[in-house]
């Protein structure tokens, strides 16, 4: 046999029943002191599967069940629940005045037009004792996704109600207070965790009620006062300012994150640029400090040059006097009268020198005459020598040719011992006779040349 479609659908999108039975106990503050009155009976408009009901007659009251839909009913049959299938409103009208301790309707005011939803307002304070709640519960259009989607995904549904208009009509109609009740939020929203966006579309709690109370003396309504002081479920303001709140923060974070960024790019900016700055006096000091080596080198190579051109001039000054004084003496008559002494000495060092060496007999024969010429040849370069020495040779005509024939037996012995070819002083007169006839035969041959035709 085929399960009745309702039933069906109620227990594939409503939820297991101890799901819901687990649900319902949050209603269990508004309960406990309504359940302490003797006689606390209770109607449950639309019961459903009967899971309320259970609820109810664990907690001690004589409750009731209506419902139009027979494949519920068989549910709640099922577990012994009192049910019975009527239509709710007229179930409620025929409830004598101030009867009932409890009158609930579970999804039910969504499922008839808002006319309807207010009779039964009307009606359940007049069955109610004074104390009395009335429990609506109803989706959630707070909740944008139930609002807009999952609200009508059953076909039976009217339209959403607002939280705001639900209890605004249980305050209408007369009811001494009201409470609304949010239901079924994801725990974690509810203990203050993160919202994204997908929690401020859909986080609202999908379920509300409205627990309204009828009048009665303080003492009978002071039991309920903390459950109706308590706030319940999250709704779509708390959520869209917790995201806002959240996003404010975030964006504070980021900007805190962004300064800190900033203040540290600076820092190293500035550290960068005073490390810069650093490397470049560094260098500037250094390529200061290597121009004033240089220029201390350059000034000093410059005195250095200065006092080496100072000694050169010095040096040239000294080497020109010198050569002046050289000059001097060759050109002076100490100089020519002394020359035959200078011979004479070198040829006593050269005697000297042979004696050690022990080649004094063959060479003094050999040098007696280069001696002699080289003695002759400088006393005929001084005139005043040569007329003295003339003079004396005058006295001894033996001695003079015997030294006459030594010192012209030989033109070129001069050099033969290494002696430059000197001109001699003074004039034609002043040679030997060989010489003079040998310079009067030369002059004789170049005057011929010189007219010759």
């Amino acid at each position: 046999m085929t399960q009745p479609f309702y039933r069906a659908f109620e227990d594939r999108y409503r939820g297991e029943r101890a799901t819901i039975k687990e649900r319902l106990r949050a209603y269990l503050p508004f309960l406990r002191p309504l359940a302490a009155w003797p006689h606390a009976a209770a109607l449950d408009l639309g019961c459903g599967r009967g899971e309320w009901l259970e609820l109810l007659g664990e907690e001690g009251f004589a409750a009731r069940g209506i419902d139009l839909d027979e494949g519920m009913l068989a549910a709640c049959r099922e577990r012994g629940l009192d049910v019975e299938n009527t239509d709710a409103l007229a179930a409620l009208r025929a409830q004598p005045d101030g009867s009932l301790a409890l009158v609930s309707a579970f999804h039910l005011v969504e499922h008839i037009p808002f006319d309807l939803v207010r009779e039964l307002i009307a009606e359940a304070l007049r069955a109610l004792q004074p104390g009395g709640l009335l429990i609506m519960e109803t989706p959630n259009p707070e909740n944008l996704v139930v609002g807009a989607s999952d609200f009508y995904t059953d076909p039976s549904h009217e339209r959403p109600i607002p939280p705001n208009l639900l209890s605004f009509a249980a305050d209408h109609a007369g009811f001494a207070r009201q409470k609304i009740v949010r239901l079924q939020e994801d725990p974690q929203l509810r203990a203050g965790g993160r919202v994204v966006l997908a929690a401020v579309l859909q986080g609202a709690s999908p379920d509300y009620s409205v627990v309204a109370q009828k009048a009665a003396l303080p003492n009978q309504l002071a039991p309920f006062d903390a459950a109706f002081a308590t706030e319940y479920g999250i709704d779509l303001n708390t959520l869209a300012r917790r995201y806002e709140g959240q996003r404010d923060d975030e964006h504070a974070e980021i900007h805190r994150i962004l300064g800190r960024l900033d203040a540290r790019i600076s820092a190293d900016r500035a550290s960068v640029a005073a490390e810069q700055a650093a490397q470049q006096a560094a260098l500037h000091a250094t390529v200061d400090a290597a121009e004033q080596r240089l220029q201390g080198s350059v000034a000093d190579l410059a005195a250095r040059m200065a006092r080496t051109e100072a000694r050169l001039e010095q040096a040239e000054q000294r080497a020109e006097r010198h050569a002046q004084h050289v000059v001097e003496l060759l050109d002076s008559t100490s100089w020519r009268v002394t020359a035959p002494l200078r011979a004479a000495s070198d040829v006593a060092r050269r005697v000297r020198s042979a004696q050690r060496e022990g080649r004094l007999a063959s060479g003094a024969r050999r040098h007696a005459g280069g001696a002699l010429r080289r003695v002759a040849l400088a006393v005929m370069r001084q005139p005043r020598a040569k007329r003295l020495a003339l003079a004396v040779l005058a006295r001894f005509p033996a001695l003079r040719r015997r030294i006459h024939g030594v010192v012209y037996s030989a033109p070129g012995a001069g050099l033969q011992h290494g002696l430059p070819p000197e001109p001699l002083g003074g004039t034609p007169d002043d040679l030997p006779p060989r010489a003079a006839r040998a310079y009067a035969a030369l002059k004789a041959a170049r005057d011929a040349r010189r007219h010759k035709p």
